[in-house]
């Protein structure tokens, strides 16, 4: 049965794909298919922030089970991928507001450091959910 958290793990997944698919296009100098991307990368992240949060309303807090050696590298890990989420949320934000306005100039300069923080929180999200509903590493 694919369950609550292994949807919001997919979500995280599909961000990631979408952003490197964008990154990808940009490179390439298909702007409109970079946009599409970036946008679809938008909309599935936010589908996550939303699924997110209703699901740790229902559940509550989810404990780490693993011991050992494993414990410090999940919550370092943990910290790095929770601050960077708070971070990255207006940075997306402000991001896209200038894509939108056209001030492409203003656009690159953050969106160097938005898209591999951005990438970093949705994969580091998909090894978070592995480590703690799949015990990867333990």
């Amino acid at each position: 049965m694919f369950s609550h958290a292994a949807l919001n793990a997919s979500l995280n997944g599909i961000s990631g794909v979408l952003l490197a698919c964008g990154y990808a296009a940009i490179r390439n100098g298909k702007i409109v298919v970079h946009k599409t991307f970036m946008i679809a990368a938008f909309a599935v992240s936010s589908v996550f922030l939303v699924s997110y949060l209703v699901y740790h309303y229902r559940v509550g807090h989810v404990a780490f089970g693993g011991q050992g050696w494993i414990r410090p590298v999940y919550f370092v890990l943990l910290t790095s991928h929770t601050f960077l989420a708070i971070v990255i949320v207006p940075m997306i934000l402000i991001t896209l507001r200038r894509a939108w306005l056209e001030q492409f100039d203003r656009h690159r300069i953050i969106a160097r450091w938005t898209l591999p923080l951005w990438f970093y929180v949705c994969v580091t999200g998909v090894i978070v959910y592995l480590m703690v509903y799949q015990r990867l590493g333990w």
